[in-house]
């Protein structure tokens, strides 16, 4: 099975769940195509003035599923693709979406994991909650767009941690950052969620897109002054360069091993 992400409605509350048996919910390329018409379909529903989004059976969200990387992350074109379209037409259209999305976090958060819980406006754990992108140990670096999205979301210097470090941050720091808004006992986490969605949906929905939409577009910092920072589609050009590299092919080698990496 390659997973799912699966929609369901409560009302005018809608459930998205990231579900991938046996994978703690990693991401696969058919699960980032699904999480892009979920919602695609969600953005043109007017009935839906909530969502939350939560992980299956008591995790969020793993990462990405190592076992489908060999079938295409060593080739340049295929890794763009797979990040350019794949990945990132998922998060694309979480960022679009006007309506108000939550964030409900427990177990691993990890990479693909703290993508999503990026595009979300609220973001509330569990206390066990745990949270890192380390993929430099499987020798390969986070797409431009993903990095440019969980930096400004999560904080520069948090990023920085997460990749460079693959550090793994719990709940309370996470809370202590801004990351997340409510940190709380895993037993009352899905109400706390569900009681703030109904909140929201309660309220006026054509106002709630109008803020999103508003917010999204302050949300572009200007540039310091004499600084001119490249355009992300420049990185783009050659940042899946590394696809045929010895550390990407031995990092996922390792991983799929289930042995230590030999950079």
């Amino acid at each position: 099975m390659s997973g799912d992400i699966q929609l369901a409605h409560d009302g005018a509350v809608a459930r998205v769940t990231v579900a991938h048996a046996g994978k703690l919910n990693a991401m696969s390329r058919a699960m980032w195509r699904r999480l892009r018409a979920v919602f695609v379909a969600i953005q043109a529903d007017e009935g839906v003035r909530c969502v939350i989004v939560q992980g299956q059976g008591g995790t969020f969200c793993a990462g990405g599923d190592i076992a489908e990387y060999p079938a295409f992350r060593f080739d340049v074109a295929s890794l763009r693709a797979f990040h350019e379209q794949d990945v990132w037409g998922g998060l694309q259209a979480m960022l679009d979406c006007d309506v108000p999305v939550i964030a409900a976090i427990e177990g691993h958060c990890m990479g693909a994991g703290v993508e999503i819980a990026s595009c979300c406006d609220i973001r509330v754990a569990a206390h066990d909650a745990r949270f890192g992108a380390p993929i430099a140990k499987l020798g390969f670096p986070m797409a431009p767009r993903e990095a440019a999205l969980v930096a400004r979301v999560a904080g520069e210097a948090t990023a920085r941690e997460l990749l460079l470090e693959a550090a793994v941050l719990d709940a309370a720091e996470l809370k202590a950052r801004g990351f997340l808004h409510r940190v709380l006992p895993a037993a009352e986490l899905l109400d706390h969620a569900r009681e703030r969605a109904r909140r929201i949906a309660s309220l006026a929905p054509r106002a709630a897109r109008l803020n999103k939409q508003t917010l999204r577009a302050l949300n572009q910092p200007p540039a310091p002054v004499g600084y001119a920072p490249p355009a992300i589609e420049n990185i783009v050009v050659d940042a899946y360069d590394y696809a045929d590299s010895a550390e990407h092919r031995e990092g996922i080698a390792a991983f799929l091993a289930k042995r230590p990496p030999r950079f």
